[in-house]
């Protein structure tokens, strides 16, 4: 039930978080340097890796006991406005934008992972606070494994997408 309520409010803040408002320039400027960086790793052979490894490295984060979820949504957040900046770049409605995101398997695979993350790291935060950690790193560890496999098809769907 936890990953099911921090998926829904992840995906609510996400979706709010489009309507920042940008001024052209700055929408240009994150929109060059997004294109910038997938170039990069298209022309170098490596747009899975990067993809991957960035989707992993950020649920690590979220994975973190206390701040792991701050975190996650400071990532949505900023997914949010790179949203924004491309629908103001491409002249579409942001929220059209956010929405037809989730007309693919990748946004669902990757909200799960997301989703999955933060909860853990509540379970674990509680546990500490309530001296049950142990096994709650057992299960942390799991679920970081299961992240890591979803994250990895989001990774390989995704690829040939971008």
């Amino acid at each position: 039930m936890t990953i099911v309520l921090v998926f829904i409010v992840s995906a609510i803040m996400m979706g709010i978080s489009t309507l920042t408002p940008l001024s052209k320039q700055s929408a240009d400027s994150i929109y060059n340097q997004l294109n910038q960086t997938v170039s990069t790793a298209k022309d170098s052979g490596n747009l899975l890796q990067y993809i991957f490894g960035n989707n992993l490295m950020i649920t690590i984060m979220m994975l973190i006991p206390f701040i792991g979820p701050f975190l996650g949504f400071y990532a949505f957040y900023n997914t949010g406005v790179a949203i924004a900046a491309t629908s103001i770049v491409r002249n579409y409605p942001p929220l059209v934008v956010y929405v037809s995101l989730w007309l693919t398997p990748v946004a669902w695979l990757e909200f799960a992972a997301y989703s999955t993350a933060i909860a853990a790291s509540l379970w674990l935060t509680w546990r500490i606070m309530h001296q049950g950690a142990g096994h709650e790193l057992v299960n942390t560890s799991k679920f970081l494994s299961v992240c890591t496999l979803i994250l990895l098809l989001g990774a390989i769907i995704e690829t040939p997408i971008v």
